[in-house]
């Protein structure tokens, strides 16, 4: 039992990781609350279905093409709509779910409502502690710890990242300084998208896929953040973590707990609302201060 927790919740918790950390990065330099952030993995998985299994090619080429057109896209949605209105918070809140509703019922007309599924590209299974694990879900597991680890020494080694993380820190400072504040956000937009697509084209082949597979991800990805602490990119994926491994175990020891599993993200999200709204690694913006 305790092995199928950890292995499970590790998995998820990768998956929930390159999600956060997408969603945190975005809020953090354009102070952008993406809620469509989760329609562009949707839209990620259904090019990787119908390129790989509607019309019979390549499952690569699926994949690239699976990262690359929903970063075209989200840079685009950014420059032309988000940027637009980025100071009104409450309109980017709407427009971005707009979008993400858009991206559903478009999906739903030229897919249907059925429930799909993708063929491994990585078959076959082990053991591990008595329980039988999918290479695929090693391979999903790897690839988010690759992904994870290539960000933060992005973040950490480059001037990109410093560029990043001074925004991040400070907008007006960092445009006082000569950075360009409006190339690193679109910059930082295209790398979240990126994650969220790599996230798609990794964990379709473990899980059915539908137009309404953005929902589920979208309410743990906001709860990751906020138990997190906005503004803070390791509580992201700290709380992703921390927040898969309470839904495994949820969905594991309580029965039929598999149908109430995201109320574990809502309840847990109240309760730092309500005890810590800055999270646990969180910082309090200057402008809560006054």
């Amino acid at each position: 039992m305790v092995a199928i927790i950890i292995i499970n919740g590790l998995v998820s918790g990768g998956v929930y990781a390159l999600l956060a950390l997408g969603f945190a990065l975005v809020f953090g330099v354009a102070r952008i609350m993406n809620m469509a952030h989760t329609a562009f993995y949707a839209v990620a998985a259904f090019i990787v279905y119908g390129i790989s299994v509607m019309l019979g090619v390549h499952y690569l080429v699926g994949v690239i093409l699976g990262i690359i057109v929903p970063v075209i896209m989200g840079a685009a949605f950014y420059r032309f709509a988000l940027d637009r209105v980025k100071q009104h918070e409450l309109a980017v809140v709407i427009l971005s779910l707009a979008l993400a509703v858009l991206f559903q019922e478009v999906l739903l007309v030229i897919f249907g409502s059925e429930f799909r599924g993708i063929p491994p590209f990585v078959t076959g299974f082990m053991q591990i502690s008595g329980v039988r694990i999918a290479y695929q879900q090693l391979f999903a597991l790897g690839i988010s710890i690759v992904c994870l680890a290539l960000v933060w020494l992005l973040l950490l080694k480059t001037k990109l990242g410093i560029s990043i993380r001074a925004i991040s820190q400070d907008k007006e400072i960092a445009n006082l300084a000569g950075i360009n504040v409006t190339k690193f956000s679109m910059i930082t937009v295209a790398i979240s998208i990126a994650l969220a697509g790599i996230t798609a084209v990794v964990i379709a082949p473990i899980q059915t896929i539908t137009p309404h597979m953005w929902i589920p991800p979208m309410i743990t990805v906001l709860a990751a953040v906020i138990i997190g602490g906005v503004g803070s990119f390791g509580g992201a994926i700290i709380g992703a973590f921390v927040l898969s491994f309470s839904e495994v175990a949820f969905t594991t020891l309580v029965p039929m707990g598999g149908w109430l599993k995201g109320t574990v993200s809502l309840v847990a999200m109240v309760i730092v609302l309500l005890l810590k709204p800055e999270g646990l690694f969180g910082t309090v913006f200057e402008e809560e201060r006054l």
